[in-house]
């Protein structure tokens, strides 16, 4: 889900309203009081054969409804503002649809996000949950199994709260490096972001609950997101943004997809018959259903029609469009009956095949191992976490250091998160937040500091030595205490929330000075980085090492502890590519920046009009004119060296590549040897990339595959790689379909984008390939 400024009006209310996490179990229990099913509840003999198919018992149950009852579940409330008459028990959360006990058919209760079961400015007072660290950084991690275990953890979690729709899968690529949303996604490639949000969505779903994958599609900025219309050549979305969703659809089977707020070649996402039934339901063969993202709904009959089958939120569009709108439009014959029943058997289809049906949440909050769980955070963080400098091999740390200075971030206390939908309140508390005073975001998201002190990890690791901590506001009194030390460690911050984009890729709060500053002071100066995103660095030539540790989650100051000290080897690789000033990226800052100023300033003077979902920020394009050519693929073409590339990772050992085979015809297939020819053990992240030609006919080389092996000193392991072939082919919205020509395919292995150790060529046969 994702809130939007509608609910600023409603922050009291959410907060007043809400239930402790023991008074929401009870309130869920009771029969009385709510429309939950218990196990034993009547079913229709073929609804219950679990012997059929999904789409067997999806039609038998739409046969036994009513048209109350198919009404009834193609809309849901938002708890915080439905006042449903008569009152029913809901959970303060992101959205409530009545069950249908007669027929087995369970309550849907919907929680936000992709990094755990959200609780933005604690709606359910007392209730906390294990944060995962920012998908940006599992993305980093190239470790699919580990995206796995993230999904999997908080799907149970969600289960054990008694949600059963977990509003996961965040999959949108980064096409702007200041996208304020840009730490909820995986990155810029579509391989990458595929494989790893289809990894989490089941990871969620193995736990008989449902995962959505969002937005459908390019909401890939958040200023005006509400009214922008995004716009790109059809077969050039269908490379690049299209095949990461596919991909995921492939790999995850997600019950439901979320449509996204903005326009997509003019129409909204949520209203697209291109995107929604051509592409989704007809080409891609989807049976599960479309829900709205949380405000992204304008009509009745056009949503309806175009492929949107469930409105979601409904008190946060204007009208609740499928409620009595839909129903007199059914009675009137605008919309037929054969595809309300549609919508219905979709919705039903998405709840039986992830076992939802057959495995009910329980009706009362279960207890929850918080222990084991934090270990699977910890796990993404160590190996999320990126390398980016090490001169004179300044990291690892001995643990012989004697005065360690800690410098700036609440470094003391805790590690940042991202903020907005996706915000959790997590276990331990937050031992810093700070309220906005403006902006979109400030109706649902405070700046938070989850409690995982980097402070009391590292005097942990080193307890012989003087660990101190400084706040870094006044730059000169931080260069005298690091003055001497054997490490300096300066926490840079930058702090990136959904509903608004950052106006600047600097770091904030003349952070650059205070690091320039103390790095005078002492040439053993360490940055760690906890932003969402990139951010310039004027500084990157002036500091000997530099950690990436984005938004590290609930165990972050334990991760970065790790790593510091070398408990565990780096081994995260950049999943976006890090500019070296704004100017080199395709758009230098958000698109409708100034009209989002202009709207503030009539704000300002007393104009109130349309101050809901878009801030009064009137309609504007965003064209992308580099087309399927995103990020790498962008600075390669532009000919121009980013600061850090995608892919990129140092770690505390080294490794080489030998012995390249490559076979094609109709198949591609890579095989290779990695060493670890170091003197310690660690992780390496080989990296393929074919050379292919787009629609456009834009020639560049793309990520066909990459592997993650750890290795001992002196250990060999043989990757191989089998090429998707839609990953190097380009699209034919004509035919349509994917074409890959006969030819010759020119191979690379490498550490990062650009970069060539292993060199070849494949010689494929034509291929043509449905879409």
């Amino acid at each position: 889900m994702t809130s939007t400024t509608k609910t600023l009006l409603l922050a009291s209310l959410m907060i007043g309203s809400s239930l402790s996490a023991p008074a929401f179990a009870q309130e869920a229990a009771s029969p009385a009081a709510s429309p939950a099913i218990s196990q034993a509840a009547a079913r229709t003999p073929a609804a219950s054969d679990r012997a059929l198919s999904a789409s067997a018992r999806a039609d038998d149950l739409v046969a036994a409804m009513t048209l109350q009852e198919k009404l009834a579940i193609i809309h849901g409330y938002f708890p915080p503002m439905a006042k449903p008459n008569p009152p029913i028990a809901m959970i303060p959360s992101a959205g409530h649809i009545p069950g249908v006990p007669r027929l087995g058919i369970p309550t849907l209760r919907e929680s936000d996000a992709s990094l755990g079961v959200a609780n933005q400015i604690e709606q359910r007072k007392g209730d906390t949950a294990t944060a995962l660290p920012a998908s940006i950084l599992t993305a980093a991690t190239f470790n699919p199994r580990l995206a796995y275990e993230g999904g999997a953890m908080i799907g149970a979690e969600a289960r054990a709260k008694t949600f059963n729709i977990l509003l996961a899968g965040g999959v949108n690529l980064t096409r702007d490096p200041w996208n304020g949303r840009n730490f909820e996604y995986l990155g810029e490639d579509p391989l990458l972001a595929g494989v790893m949000a289809g990894e989490h969505i089941r990871g969620v779903q193995s736990n008989h609950i449902v995962s959505t994958v969002k937005h459908l599609a390019l909401n890939s900025q958040e200023t005006g997101r509400h009214v922008l219309d995004a716009r790109i050549d059809k077969a050039a979305l269908r490379e690049s943004d299209l095949l990461a969703f596919q991909i995921a659809n492939e790999i995850g089977d997600p019950g439901s997809v979320m449509c996204a707020y903005n326009k997509v070649n003019g129409d909204y996402a949520c209203e697209n018959d291109w995107l929604l039934n051509t592409v989704l339901k007809q080409d891609w063969a989807y049976k599960g259903w479309v829900m709205s993202d949380w405000g992204a709904v304008h009509s009745t009959e056009k949503a309806a029609i175009t492929g949107l089958d469930q409105q979601s939120g409904q008190e946060l569009d204007m009208a609740i469009y499928f409620g009595q709108p839909f129903a007199d439009a059914v009675k009137a014959g605008r919309i037929p009956m054969s595809r309300l029943d549609d919508m219905v058997r979709r919705i039903l289809y998405g709840v039986i095949s992830t076992g939802l049906m057959d495995n009910p949440v329980p009706d009362t909050a279960q207890v929850i191992d918080y222990a084991a769980h934090a270990d699977v955070a910890q796990r993404a963080a160590e190996e999320g976490i990126v390398l980016l400098k090490n001169k004179g091999d300044l990291l690892p740390l001995a643990k012989t250091a004697k005065k360690i200075v800690l410098i700036g971030a609440h470094a003391d206390v805790g590690v940042l998160s991202g903020g907005g939908s996706s915000q959790v309140r997590s276990v331990g508390g937050a031992p810093v937040e700070i309220p906005l005073t403006k902006g979109q975001a400030a109706s649902f998201a405070r700046i938070t500091w989850h409690a995982s002190s980097p402070l009391k990890a590292i005097q942990a690791m080193a307890p012989q030595a003087q660990v101190t901590y400084i706040d870094g506001s006044d730059p000169k009194a931080a260069a005298a205490a690091a003055k001497g030390a054997d490490m300096a460690i300066v926490f840079a911050w930058a702090w990136f929330t959904e509903a608004q984009d950052p106006e600047s890729m600097a770091l904030p709060d003349n952070q650059d000075a205070l690091i320039e500053t103390v790095a005078r002071a002492n040439a053993r100066t360490l940055v760690v980085m906890e932003t969402g995103g990139p951010v310039l660095m004027p500084w990157v030539d002036k500091v000997p090492a530099i950690l990436q540790a984005w938004y590290p989650g609930q165990r972050g100051g334990e991760a970065i502890a790790n790593i510091i000290f070398g408990e565990v080897a780096p081994s995260g690789r950049l999943p976006i590519t890090f500019p070296t000033r704004a100017a080199q990226a395709p758009r230098p800052e958000p698109v409708g920046l100034g009209e989002l100023h202009a709207a503030e300033a009539r704000r300002d003077a007393g104009d109130t009009t349309n101050y809901g979902q878009s801030a009064g920020v009137k309609p504007f394009p965003v064209d992308y004119q580099e087309g399927a050519e995103v990020g790498y693929r962008w600075y390669a073409a532009k000919k121009q060296k980013p600061l850090y590339p995608f892919g990129y990772g140092l770690t505390y050992t080294s490794f080489r590549y030998a012995n390249l085979s490559v076979s094609g015809g109709k198949v591609l297939r890579v095989s290779f040897d990695v060493t670890n020819s170091g003197q310690r053990a660690g992780a390496d992240v080989p990296q393929v990339y074919v050379q292919g030609r787009s629609a456009a006919g834009a020639l560049s080389y793309r990520l066909a595959g990459f592997d993650k092996v750890t290795l001992a000193p002196g250990e060999t392991a043989r990757v191989s790689v089998t090429v998707d072939p839609r990953v190097i082919a380009r699209f034919d919205e004509a035919a349509p379909g994917w074409k890959l020509d006969a030819g010759t395919y020119p191979v690379a292995v490498g550490r990062f984008a650009g970069d060539t150790v292993l060199s070849g060529t494949a010689q494929l046969d034509a291929q043509s390939i449905k879409p």
